[in-house]
């Protein structure tokens, strides 16, 4: 396997034009991914109704939190320290990481499956199936991860279209069901059939038995990854399950269809996160004086294209978002200002929380994240309770701004300590 980006004296050009290729297989890797999801989210929400797809939306939000213990755990780590190594370091460390992945998916599944079982009602069933499906979801998702980490991007996407074209059947069938865990079922069936096609990609072997050498080696990393993604999750869940118990389970499903309706921008941003840290690592080891420029241009054109998607939004017609999201359209529509700059706000805070995340600045980012959740669950749930489904997402708007701002304060107090730590090591007296 050919790693991309390992010689460090790539003219100018050419290494401009590997990451522009590299970023170029981020965004198509995530507009597969994304229009995977997208597709599940609004059949669900015309199939079976607002109250129903909000439903599924705790369902989603729970996932997220267990991804996110997943990618902390694993793959994380494995971006920030082996993006670019040799072949034979990259496998190694896949085959650990995958391993760990897979493991977090059976252990948190079977507490899913045990919760889902005993809740019962409506929402009890959901779970139960999604934690049957965490283990291919996770594993699926540890592959992304590892070929992005090795510039092979390429496979990423091929392996989420074969997720994309697993799933068109299993809809088909969910939808003559009619049921949130039939739907649930064949999102996760879809992504498992690409968890093992990624073993045939790469031909690697997930290995549990190395997890827990995995986690000895990463634990300065990866615990503190593991409390900054969990609690970036954790966040949203408890926004969602709050306002459901404040405004209605409805609520929910008005937030998450406003979010739908942003979906092709997310994709942009959820692409891009998959390779700026990689990204930033190299830029940090070939220029480490360009690191905040990359950074600043990374955040504000997230940002930017943010408020273009929100404002073209505005502009759509209620024929044809009642055609996109039926009758969801009408309560998420009221969403979509407050939505696009909360949305804003976090693309310009991911570009500083890559410059974290390369510069190996594991404190200093979870001080971040942790002040960024505790803003955004105060902000959805105080919004919540004082003017309902809009005030939440007001209050997550202005939650996600302040959280960037301390973002972009951190990243500059990290570069100015590099900076400083590099002077000795500066054999030339020609200032750069």
């Amino acid at each position: 396997m050919t790693i991309e980006g390992e010689k460090t004296t790539t003219p100018a050009g050419s290494a401009r034009r590997a990451i522009v290729g590299r970023l170029s297989w981020g965004l198509a890797d995530q507009a597969a991914s994304s229009m995977s999801n997208f597709v599940v989210g609004i059949y669900v929400a015309r199939s079976l109704g607002v109250t129903a797809f909000g439903v599924f939306s705790l369902a989603w939000v729970t996932y997220g939190v267990v991804l996110n213990v997943s990618r902390g755990l694993a793959t994380d780590p494995l971006v920030v320290r082996f993006s670019g190594a040799p072949d034979a370091s990259w496998r190694g460390a896949v085959a650990r990481s995958s391993g760990t992945a897979l493991g977090v998916g059976a252990a948190l599944g079977t507490a899913c499956l045990v919760v889902g079982l005993g809740l019962g009602g409506s929402v009890g069933p959901a779970f139960a199936c999604l934690g049957v499906m965490l283990p291919g979801l996770l594993l699926q998702d540890a592959w992304r991860f590892s070929f992005f980490a090795a510039g092979a991007g390429r496979k990423a996407f091929v392996n989420d279209l074969v997720w994309g074209v697993a799933l068109v059947p299993a809809l088909v069938v969910a939808a003559r069901v009619g049921s949130v865990s039939a739907f649930v079922l064949a999102w996760g069936a879809s992504a498992t059939v690409a968890a093992g096609y990624g073993c045939l990609q790469s031909d690697i072997r997930p290995r549990m038995t190395g997890a827990r050498g995995w986690l000895r080696e990463q634990r300065d990393l990866g615990y503190r990854y593991l409390v900054e993604n969990v609690s970036l999750s954790g966040a949203s869940q408890l926004r969602a399950y709050g306002l459901g118990a404040i405004v209605g389970v409805g609520a929910v499903g008005a937030v998450r269809g406003a979010e739908l309706l942003l979906g092709p921008f997310l994709a942009v941003l959820m692409g891009l996160s998959l390779v700026t840290v990689p990204e930033a690592a190299r830029v940090l080891q070939r220029a480490p004086h360009r690191l905040g420029t990359f950074c600043l241009l990374l955040g504000g054109g997230q940002a930017a294209g943010a408020l273009l998607w929100g404002g073209a939004l505005l502009l759509m017609p209620d024929r044809l978002g009642e055609l996109v999201l039926g009758g969801v359209w009408h309560s998420a529509a009221e969403l979509v200002v407050p939505v696009t700059l909360g949305i804003a706000g976090v693309g310009l805070g991911t570009g500083a929380a890559a410059g974290l995340r390369a510069l190996a600045a594991a404190q200093r980012s979870l001080r971040c994240q942790l002040f960024a959740s505790a803003c955004y669950v105060s902000g959805g749930l105080g919004g919540a309770a004082a003017a309902g489904t809009v005030g939440s997402a007001w209050g997550v708007a202005a939650a996600t701004v302040s959280g960037s701002a301390v973002w972009w304060l951190q990243l500059r107090s990290a570069l100015r300590e590099h900076h400083q730590d590099s002077i000795p090591k500066v054999r030339t007296p020609f200032p750069k």
